[in-house]
Formats: C-alpha cells, sequence, structure tokens
C-alpha cells in the first residue's frame, strides 16, 4: 500500500467511513474486493482519509487491511483502522484488539471511546474514572506505536446535555494523551444545526483541542448539521458516500464536500477532484449494488432538471436565475423535461440539447408544444422518455411526416399454460421493410418479450445493426381511470446499443398495445442511431 504523504490537507479534514460506517446500511454487504474498489474511487475523489474497517473484530475487515498492504496504491489518502479503547481493568499494550489495529498496518487509528456517563455505567459497566484512564491509556499505547489517533466520542451531544463536565473531560483527557483529533458524533442523529452548532464552539472554547464532527441523519440534519459544527470551529468532517450508513444514514460526502469547496470557498479536495464528484457517487453506487438516488443533492440525475415552463423562459435567458451552481462543477449536466407543463421555452432549449434549432421558428415550437401536451392529456410522459421526445420533435421539423423504418401489418400474442403449470408466450409480427413482407414468430417469458423476439427476428436481416439492441428495462403503470381494467396503460422501455441507452413511452388500452408503442419507438431511434436508411 502506497501512502500518501503524511499529513495529507492537513488544514480541514474529509474523512471518509464508507467502508465501515456506510456499510452499516441495509441492504448492503461488501466483500474485500467491493471495499479496495470502493477506496480507489474516494482516493481518486480526494478525500484526505478512508477509514478501512474494524481490524480484528471480523475476518473480512483484517482481510482487507492485509489486501490493502499489497494491493492499494493511494495517492490522496491515508487509510485508517477503527477500534475501541482498551478493555476495563487492562492495559492498553496488552490489550489483543489495540494489537489488531497496530497489525493491520494502517498509519491513523480511530478509537471510539464512551462520552456519555450513562453509557459508561450501564454499556461499558465501569467507572467514569476508569473509562478516562482506559482513553488515556489506549491514546498513548498507540501514539507510543507511531500511529497518528483520532477519537470518536460517542453519543457525545447526548452526553454534553446530561453531564458536559463529564463529557468534556473525556475530550480534555483524549487531546492531552496525544489525540490529533476529537470527533464529537450524534450517534442516534438527535441533533438540529443550531444545537450542534453552539456546543461545539462551547467545547472548542473550554478545552482548545482540535474538533471534528460525526453527524447521522435521522432528523434529516447530518449535511447541516456537519456544516453547522464547520461554523463553529471544527476541521474534520466525517462523512459517506451518497449518505450510506446505519438506520438512515450519515452525513453525505458529496454535499459536505461540494458546500465546503463552492459555498464555503474552502479547498478541501485536489485541483479538478470535484468535477468527478458525480461519476464517483455513481460509481460507489455501482459497487454497492444499489441504484443512484436521481434527486441527491448535486450529483442525482434529476439535481439540475427543470420541468415548470417559468422556469425554462428564464433559463433560456441566464441558467443561473434558477441554479445555485454551474452543474459542470460537480460533473452533472443541466437538464430540461418536457410535459404538460412545458412552454414554449422548454421545447426550445430541450430541442437545443438535442441538437435541434427551434428558436427561429416559432410555429414550430408551437406545434411541438401543442402536440406535448395533447399526447400527455392522454397519458404519455416525455420527461421520462427522451428518444420518443426526440422523434416526436423529428416528425414535426419533417412536417408531421412519420419517420417509419417498417410499416406493421399486424401483430399477434398467444398466452398458453402448459404441463406442470408452464406458461408459454408465442407473437407473431407481420410487416413490411424496404419493400419486403416480413412474418416472423418469437417465444419469450412473457407476452411482451415474445413479441420483441418477433420484432427482431422480422428486422435484423435488412437491419443488421439491431442484433446489438438489447431491451434492459420495462414499467408498467395503469393510469388513473374510471373503468377499472379498462384503464390506459403507459409502459416505459429502456434500451441500450452497448454504448448508450435511451428510453421511450407507450400507451393504449392496454399494457401489450402499449408495449408495442414503446418497442416500435425503441427500435426506431436504435435505427436512427446506428445510421441506418429506412
Amino acid at each position: 500500500m502506497t501512502e500518501a504523504n503524511s499529513r495529507p490537507h492537513d488544514g480541514f479534514h474529509v474523512f471518509d467511513t464508507t467502508l465501515r460506517d456506510g456499510a452499516q446500511r441495509e441492504g448492503i454487504n461488501l466483500t474485500v474486493a467491493d471495499k479496495l474498489a470502493i477506496a480507489r474511487h474516494l482516493d481518486e475523489f480526494g478525500v484526505g482519509f478512508i477509514e478501512g474497517g474494524w481490524p480484528g473484530a471480523n475476518p473480512r475487515d483484517t482481510e482487507f487491511f492485509a489486501r490493502a498492504q499489497a494491493e492499494l496504491e493511494l495517492k490522496n489518502a491515508q487509510l485508517v483502522a477503527f477500534g475501541a479503547t482498551r478493555r476495563a481493568g487492562g492495559k492498553a499494550a496488552e490489550d489483543p484488539q489495540l494489537a489488531a489495529l497496530v497489525a493491520s498496518g494502517a498509519p491513523v487509528v480511530t478509537l471510539v471511546a464512551k462520552s456519555h456517563d450513562r453509557h459508561v455505567e450501564l454499556a461499558l459497566r465501569t467507572t467514569l474514572e476508569e473509562n478516562l484512564e482506559m482513553v488515556r491509556d489506549s491514546v498513548e499505547f498507540l501514539r507510543s506505536q507511531d500511529r497518528r489517533v483520532f477519537i470518536d466520542c460517542e453519543h457525545f451531544f447526548d452526553g454534553y446535555k446530561a453531564n458536559p463536565e463529564y463529557a468534556l473531560a473525556v475530550v480534555r483527557t483524549a487531546h492531552e494523551a496525544g489525540a490529533d483529533v476529537v470527533v464529537l458524533c450524534d450517534t442516534n442523529g438527535g441533533m438540529l444545526p443550531a444545537g450542534v452548532r453552539d456546543i461545539v464552539a462551547a467545547v472548542l472554547a473550554e478545552t482548545g483541542a482540535r474538533l471534528g464532527i460525526h453527524a447521522q441523519d435521522d432528523t434529516g440534519c447530518a449535511v447541516a448539521n456537519t456544516l453547522a459544527a464547520v461554523d463553529a470551529g471544527a476541521t474534520h468532517v466525517q462523512c459517506t458516500a451518497n449518505g450510506y450508513g446505519e438506520r438512515v444514514g450519515n452525513a453525505n460526502l458529496f454535499p459536505v464536500t461540494a458546500a465546503l469547496e463552492l459555498k464555503y470557498d474552502r479547498r478541501v479536495l485536489p485541483a479538478g477532484s470535484l468535477a468527478e464528484m458525480t461519476r464517483i457517487s455513481h460509481a460507489v453506487a455501482e459497487v454497492v449494488n444499489l441504484t443512484p438516488s436521481t434527486h441527491q443533492p448535486y450529483v442525482g440525475f434529476s439535481a439540475f432538471a427543470h420541468k415548470a415552463g417559468l422556469h425554462a423562459s428564464a433559463i433560456k435567458v441566464d441558467p443561473d436565475l434558477y441554479q445555485h451552481i454551474d452543474p459542470e462543477l460537480v460533473g452533472n449536466t443541466m437538464r430540461m423535461l418536457v410535459s404538460d407543463m412545458a412552454g414554449r421555452a422548454s421545447i426550445e432549449l430541450k430541442g437545443k440539447e438535442l441538437g435541434y434549432d427551434l428558436s427561429s421558428d416559432r410555429d414550430l415550437a408551437g406545434r411541438v408544444v401543442a402536440r406535448v401536451k395533447a399526447q400527455e392529456n392522454l397519458g404519455y410522459t416525455y420527461e421520462a422518455a427522451d428518444a420518443s421526445f426526440e422523434l416526436l420533435l423529428r416528425d414535426e421539423v419533417n412536417g408531421g411526416e412519420r419517420l417509419r423504418f417498417f410499416e406493421l401489418e399486424s401483430w399477434r400474442t398467444i398466452s398458453e399454460q402448459g404441463p406442470e403449470g408452464r406458461a408459454g408466450n408465442e407473437a407473431t409480427v407481420k410487416l413490411w421493410a424496404r419493400g419486403e413482407r416480413k412474418v416472423a414468430t418469437g417465444e419469450g417469458n412473457g407476452p411482451v418479450d415474445a413479441l420483441d423476439k418477433a420484432l427482431r427476428a422480422a428486422l435484423e436481416s435488412i437491419f443488421p445493426p439491431l442484433a446489438k439492441l438489447e431491451l434492459v428495462d420495462y414499467k408498467v403503470r395503469i393510469l388513473e381511470g374510471q373503468h377499472g381494467t379498462g384503464s390506459k396503460t403507459r409502459v416505459l422501455i429502456e434500451s441500450t446499443d452497448g454504448t448508450g441507452t435511451w428510453s421511450t413511452v407507450g400507451v393504449a388500452d392496454n399494457v401489450i398495445a402499449a408495449s408495442w408503442v414503446a418497442l416500435e419507438d425503441a427500435y426506431t431511434y436504435g435505427l436512427l442511431r446506428a445510421d441506418q436508411q429506412p
């Protein structure tokens, strides 16, 4: 493991605990390979410290630190091992858990310590005086082993409210023993920003220790609480990628670092790293196998998406009128959403995004607006189906003439119940393409899958690029209506050709007919991307 310089970003610490605290989120179960991959992403982003886990407490974390020694080449971050203060009544030099922290090879150790008197007496089952000695002895031992030590004061804010004198004594003890940073933890996540600011300021004034903040998000205030602590003088922030963590999560690394860089004007990341934020966020989400939140601040797909016509009119004049930053600063992009709320400005901006200049043809833009609103009144939604909107736009640009690579004669699907309850689905498609009549059948897991295979079989010999086309997502929604099963159905299909993805929409009286409409758009758009001619 190649380490970064001995004091990375030491004026201000960005400390990531995705691999430990973030991994405690329900639904996340990281392998050692996963942890190594995430560590590389975090190092590339430029955090100063990566807390890798608790060596000695479980085999996976012990293996991670062993492999990190040989496999991780960190350029910006230092690896941190997490553990606890020595056991009550023992000696730090003889404590096997502290020995495991030293053996991990990590140059930095974070020790969790009790700072709430009630937790000391009920959870540790020891005296307040012995707990202070546990903190002192553990820090001094690790310092003697040439380890940099951070102390996490667990339940600090609750402990300070209950017994401020004792909570302060824990901070002083850690600081005097040689801990570089004392981290005040809102372990239960119940604090609000004003309270965090006041307590951090008071602790800083009383102790003179370098302070950090670790905020859980149970009140939805973890990012705000972290920034409030910075306002009060904290110079060490503990976060997790995408806010992963136990219960509802931790302070989200990306909004915190973006705020520090762009709102506080603090250089806490290497030059150029902020522009990689969106990519890193999504890369980490991919490793943990969780769909990225589309509405996450700064990095979400919808973070700079505009739907209202009023907003679009202003953005056409100056994007800054409805955006707090330039999205490119964090590696994101502005998007215009097309819906029944769209006005001419929305359509012009969306057209420009897709490569069509509508600004000089008000009648054309007006026709597109009218058609979008009429279609959405029928149940279509174009904000999630850019490919279908682009086809609609092309139709209007070409005088209302629909682009067709094939003309449908008919389609039919059959579903039947076979032996032992096995279901069978078959589809037949009859169509014309480039003067040829094609009849093809397909079998699939469902009627829509069978229809897709039949359509592919009919067209692949004429349009070879369709061999790369694949449907990757399929969503069905029954639209509100008064006729129960007779209500309209909307289908959204996501497709890929291996180099890009696109979404199409179909609406009809039943799911198969709606699926056909979306399939036809998907194939048409895919052939356009492949530069095919009708």
